[in-house]
């Protein structure tokens, strides 16, 4: 049966992981399917930025996607960039198969303050629905508190909601239509 997976790329905590199958399966309605959790990805890493490419890591996930996937979103505690940005919450193919999400800056201690696990939870599940909305051909929204309005800070994905708006609601709902009526090829 076709299905979004998840797969943990390092050491992900369990009630991280369970918010993202239950947002994501709620989002886009699609079974949810955890994929056996892989190493940190060390070959992503970038020696000069003390960072990982999130571009090395979408690759590597473009090798993992099986048949029956019809996306797949890495999740990562190591900190992500691209080369034009100081950071990333993540990336994904636009109109593609891959998402990754890094769920370093979306913990409160990255900033030195007191942990909050509802916020982080909050966080980690807006930028699964993010990236992958992304896979799905969703662009960034204007509307400041769907989930797939740009934030290139906490501020900006703190006043976010893990609902889409009405637009990007329509806007998937026909892609997901179309990708049924074509039964599922890619």
């Amino acid at each position: 049966m076709p299905s979004i997976a998840i797969v943990a790329l390092g050491v992900v905590e369990e009630d991280a992981l369970a918010t993202l199958e239950l947002s994501v399966w709620e989002t886009f309605g699609f079974e949810i399917q955890r994929l056996p959790p892989q190493e940190n990805p060390e070959f992503a890493f970038d020696e000069e930025r003390r960072q990982y490419s999130s571009e090395k890591i979408l690759r590597s996930l473009l090798k993992e996607v099986r048949s029956d996937t019809v996306k797949l979103l890495g999740v990562t505690p190591v900190d992500m960039f691209i080369p034009m940005l100081s950071f990333v919450f993540g990336q994904a193919q636009l109109h593609g198969k891959v998402a990754a999400i890094s769920l370093a800056r979306l913990r409160q201690e990255f900033y030195g303050l007191e942990p909050n696990r509802g916020v982080f939870l909050h966080r980690t599940a807006k930028e699964a629905i993010h990236e992958l909305g992304h896979t799905w051909g969703l662009t960034h929204c204007r509307d400041r508190s769907c989930p797939m309005a740009l934030a290139t800070n906490l501020q900006q994905l703190d006043r976010k909601t893990d609902e889409l708006c009405t637009s990007c609601s329509i806007m998937l709902r026909e892609t997901v239509r179309s990708l049924h009526r074509s039964g599922y090829r890619s």
